[in-house]
């Protein structure tokens, strides 16, 4: 193998993505040689495809749902959004993240930075030869081998694809490939009603050019979540005009010149044929690792098909992974976390470990819905006695100020003495920024009172949760019994079910 050039580095870093890139720049904060090894897009799904590129579209969406509205005194005329621009648009989103991550390898890329520490890029596609050792081949041709003490694997993953369906990537497409479009459809198809499907089906809804058909074999959506915030959600979907096709799944797809005829059987028996534009397929992702021969790094991969780690991200002594190739929660967040937790282990200054209790998430629906710690459901498999409140937005000044009272705090806490903070769900504006202050609560293992010492800012969103807590201490200054409608409270006991 004499035309194989060898280099050293402290650790190898496999894909680019969220995970990758933390890991990265972690290790060169230790003063490590690091090399990153990417085949495709920089930033990986997390920009290219996932959430910076799903989001970008999804606030574009947002700002011409709001600007069509009419029930704020103004009206504007001659609204319209074409695709193409629409399209640019995210990828002059994607474009400025990947060379804001780009730019920072090439500072301390070996021949620019002196030191200590360096990242080297190399843009290829790798597989394990030996523990220590991974090949690539080279997008630009020819193949190199790297020696690391040490490897993170970060690569990502990809839609699942459906049995029987092909994604061509023009028609029946899937998340990675919603930007081939060349204009929006009249009519979509979305299966799987996910989080990504939900949000996709806000998007295109939300553009009002499209109507969009939700297909998923559950009688719910986002059916891990209590059956109040599934509803809500359905409901504002429908509104969105937004048809959802329950207790549903997908037997085929028939390709015509003009249009697809799409064949749904549902669970009563009866079969259904619609005719659509375009379908997108949303039913989970699969771990990118099948060029990475494993079993040469002595890994095996379990029959679930994602890689075991443990608690400190290692797989198998000195190989680590981190994001969508765990069997943990496929987010941006996470992965970052996970990369940076990696190499903090390997080093050995780890200070505290790695908490994955109260990840908070964020559904980007219309409005917008935020989740940390339990709910109702969680609660009662596990047999937690709580109490709950839920508090409507359409009571808070500010949402009354802004026209945007759809929404609502739910809270729930233990049902004795100390009442600790269990979990949080919010729907409406700024939701996302609500709810950090009852995240940090919880990793600090706090109560409603200590939660109750601090003044929330007038008029805000965030005077919400305050509210909702007072209704726990039943000291809140709008009262249930005048409001039944939009304030409630009720306990639940794994012995005596709900209870006054």
């Amino acid at each position: 193998m004499a035309d194989v050039n060898r280099n050293q580095f402290d650790v190898g870093v496999i894909g680019c993505g969220p995970g990758g890139f933390a890991a990265a720049m972690r290790a060169l904060d230790l003063g490590k040689d690091v090399c990153i090894i990417e085949g495709g897009e920089i930033g990986g799904a997390g920009v290219m495809w996932g959430a910076l590129a799903s989001k970008t579209m999804w606030e574009l969406s947002r700002d011409f749902s709001r600007a069509a509205r009419t029930g704020r005194g103004y009206r504007a005329s001659g609204l319209t959004m074409d695709y193409g621009a629409m399209r640019d648009s995210v990828f002059q989103a994607i474009r400025e993240k990947q060379y804001q991550m780009l730019s920072q390898i090439e500072t301390y890329a070996p021949h620019r930075h002196a030191g200590p520490g360096s990242i080297t890029l190399k843009r290829g596609w790798a597989s394990f030869v030996s523990p220590h050792d991974v090949a690539i081949e080279l997008n630009a041709g020819g193949r190199e081998e790297i020696h690391a003490d040490y490897f993170v694997i970060a690569t990502g993953s990809t839609p699942r694809a459906f049995p029987g369906i092909e994604t061509d990537g023009i028609r029946v497409i899937d998340s990675d490939s919603v930007l081939n479009l060349k204009a929006f459809p009249k009519r979509l198809l979305i299966v799987g009603a996910g989080v990504i499907g939900c949000e996709y089906a806000t998007i295109f809804s939300n553009f009002g050019q499209t109507q969009v058909y939700l297909v998923d074999y559950a009688e719910r959506i986002i059916p891990y979540e209590d059956d109040d915030v599934g509803d809500f959600i359905s409901a504002n979907l429908e509104a969105n005009n937004v048809k959802i096709l329950h207790s549903a799944i997908l037997r085929d797809i028939h390709h015509f010149d003009d249009y697809l005829q799409v064949i749904l059987d549902f669970d009563d028996g009866h079969s259904e044929v619609l005719e659509v534009d375009a379908a997108l397929v949303s039913i989970g992702r699969r771990p990118n690792f099948d060029c990475l021969q494993l079993d040469k790094a002595g890994l095996l991969t379990p029959m679930e098909g994602y890689l075991n780690s443990d608690e400190a991200c290692c797989v198998h002594q000195h190989i680590y992974a981190a994001g969508d190739v765990t069997h943990r929660p496929a987010l941006v967040n996470l992965a970052e976390m996970e990369g940076r937790f990696a190499i903090k282990h390997m080093f050995g200054i780890d200070q505290w470990p790695l908490n994955y209790r109260n990840m908070s998430t964020v559904m980007f629906f219309k409005p917008a819905v935020a989740a940390v710690g339990l709910n109702e459901k969680t609660c009662q498999k596990k047999g937690i006695a709580y109490r709950v409140a839920y508090y409507a937005n359409s009571l808070l000044p500010r949402a009354i100020a802004m026209r945007s009272t759809k929404g609502f705090i739910k809270i729930l806490v233990s049902d004795d003495d100390e009442q600790k903070v269990l979990g949080m769900r919010a729907a409406g504006p700024q939701a996302s920024n609500t709810i950090m202050s009852i995240a940090f609560l919880m990793d600090q293992d706090k109560g409603i009172h200590d939660a109750l010492k601090s003044v929330h800012p007038h008029p805000t969103m965030s005077e919400g949760i305050q509210d909702c807590l007072r209704v726990l201490l039943n000291k809140s200054i709008f009262k249930p019994h005048a409001f039944p409608n939009h304030i409630k409270i009720r306990r639940w006991h794994p012995e005596k079910g709900y209870y006054a």
